[in-house]
């Protein structure tokens, strides 16, 4: 079997995604801002670990997959703030798809498809696969918000309302989850971290 140049040309091209700076700081590391390849491995370990969390059979191979192919499109599009406005997010929607597009379509055609395919099912997130996904990604900020003390919540002064309202999925994925998070909502409102 030949190497296929289509294939190097994609590895080199997921080094881009390290630039991609993201609005979570990493205390850990003199408090620099996190980037969205790390973030990626992040969520991809975590949901290893929570698992069994999930309330419906997941295939945790296409789970972890998923994680790690969704914010590549954040080459092309750059991170947006989650909260930011909802005409921004249907304009970021659109930048996404291209850059899914153009991205996978570096891949050879049936390949680059296959990735595009399951990028999409993310996106929708109706599978139980793509549901889980989609909550593991949503759910980390809350576990590094909590550990910087409010971090990006407090200074973007974001209520309680609209983290629940993000990581509403949980509540019929992993309602185990689910009720972790309102509990430390909780917590971050009492501390001050989070609007109420």
């Amino acid at each position: 079997m030949e190497f296929v140049d289509a294939h190097a040309s994609f590895i080199q091209e997921l080094d881009k995604l390290k630039a991609v700076k993201r609005q979570v700081r990493l205390p850990v590391d003199a408090n620099r801002q996190e980037n969205s390849a790390e973030h990626s491995w992040h969520v991809a370990l975590m949901t290893t670990v929570l698992a069994e969390y999930a309330a419906e059979p997941i295939n945790i191979a296409r789970v972890v997959q998923m994680i790690l192919i969704h914010d590549l499109v954040e080459i092309d599009a750059g991170d947006m703030f989650a909260f930011a406005e909802a005409s921004d997010h249907a304009e970021q929607e659109l930048k996404e798809l291209a850059a899914a597009k153009r991205i996978f379509g570096i891949l050879p055609e049936a390949q680059g498809q296959a990735y595009l395919k399951l990028w999409l099912e993310f996106e929708a997130a109706i599978t139980a696969d793509a549901q889980f996904a989609k909550c593991m990604d949503r759910v980390l900020p809350v576990f590094q918000n909590m550990r910087a003390g409010g971090g990006s919540w407090t200074r973007h002064k974001v209520t309680r309302e609209k983290i629940i309202n993000r990581n509403a999925l949980l509540e019929s994925a992993a309602p185990a989850l689910w009720r972790y998070v309102n509990q430390q909502l909780n917590i971050a409102v009492e501390k001050g971290w989070l609007q109420q």
